[in-house]
């Protein structure tokens, strides 16, 4: 049985993600290329700052809905299954405000409706690492470093197993920036967080504020100790690497007045506030990037560009991205799409 060598590139939820269902297959040696790896906290690392939840929102009958169907199920295994995921379920409601309807944020909540379901919640500090170790317990190897075209991945990978047959594009925001990828269609929506020690019982997301069309209101405590997440915002096409203060005090207020049982019913100054961040979701303008095409004498399988859905369509995307690196191994030279 040949060996097919692998390269992924990203270390975030999707390349994670994609890494370990690919590491299933005895046949395949892989190796994981980053610029930033779990326990990094960077701007443009998305990863480590999302809150997590599940919230479908996607259009019935699109890809991006047959992704988040496909994630429900491992991720509800995992909640139920492996605590050392830190992934534990929660109940979750959804409140959208008629008057929201065509704001940045709504779009990206969905209709306007009140929902209450359970869902999952992430405590992104363990999960990370979880899926670092399972692939390591599949032999996938890990390696910082930085590509300026997609193209040196092949001739990178190839001192570590061999001839590269294949490299799976999971760079996020950077698939902007990549040479040989580039995509104009990809931009930032700058989120910003408040981490606090304070508990609540609930997930709460709501569709708007009456701050601002792109700041957003939403409540997610953690699995496993993991804080909770007080957002937030989704500034698209912000750079901004720095913490809006202004903008963390307002979060701080809204969440306490949605959920008062954060601080009892009193103030902000009740909150006891870990650490403020800031992420570069990756949007990518007309849905995520999930499909194969060759480059020379490579085959690439590009799977990037989830924005804020990254864990709720990681299994969905990864299983995705899996069929079209077996389907580049079985059609050989032979271009297909």
């Amino acid at each position: 049985m040949e060996q097919k060598n692998i390269v992924v590139i990203g270390a975030g939820v999707a390349g994670l993600t994609t890494a370990l269902l690919l590491s299933k297959n005895p046949r395949y040696k892989i190796v994981v290329a980053a610029k930033h790896m779990p326990g990094d906290y960077d701007v443009e690392y998305a990863s480590p700052w999302a809150g997590a939840n599940y919230m479908p929102v996607s259009e019935r009958g699109t890809r991006a809905a047959e992704w988040d169907k496909n994630t429900w199920g491992p991720l509800a295994d995992l909640a139920s299954n492996h605590p050392d995921a830190g992934v534990h379920f929660q109940e979750c409601e959804i409140h959208n405000r008629a008057k929201d309807a065509g704001s940045a944020t709504a779009v990206w909540f969905g209709g306007s409706s009140g929902t209450v379901f359970t869902s999952v919640c992430i405590n992104t500090a363990i999960y990370l690492p979880w899926l670092v170790s399972r692939c390591l317990e599949n032999g996938v190897l890990f390696k910082r470093t930085f590509f300026k075209h997609i193209s040196e991945a092949a001739e990178w990978g190839a001192q570590f197993s061999g001839k590269v047959h294949a490299i799976v594009n999971c760079t996020g925001l950077l698939a902007s920036r990549l040479g040989g990828v580039e995509d104009p269609l990809v931009v930032p929506a700058r989120g910003q967080i408040v981490l606090v020690r304070n508990e609540a019982n609930r997930m709460l997301d709501m569709s708007g504020t009456d701050d601002g069309d792109d700041e957003a209101c939403y409540v997610m405590t953690r699995a496993a100790g993991g804080g909770t997440i007080l957002g937030g915002s989704y500034q698209k096409g912000c750079w901004e690497s720095q913490v809006d203060p202004n903008l963390a005090v307002r979060i701080m207020k809204r969440a306490v007045e949605v959920c008062p049982e954060l601080t009892g019913g009193k103030g902000i100054e009740h909150l006891d506030v870990i650490r403020h961040g800031v992420g570069l979701r990756p949007v990518r303008e007309g849905g995520a990037r999930v499909e194969k095409e060759r480059i020379g004498s490579v085959w690439i399988v590009h799977n990037y560009g989830h924005g804020g859905a990254g864990y709720q369509s990681s299994y969905g995307c990864a299983q995705n991205a899996v069929e079209l690196v077996e389907e580049a191994m079985t059609f050989g030279s032979r271009p297909r799409m």
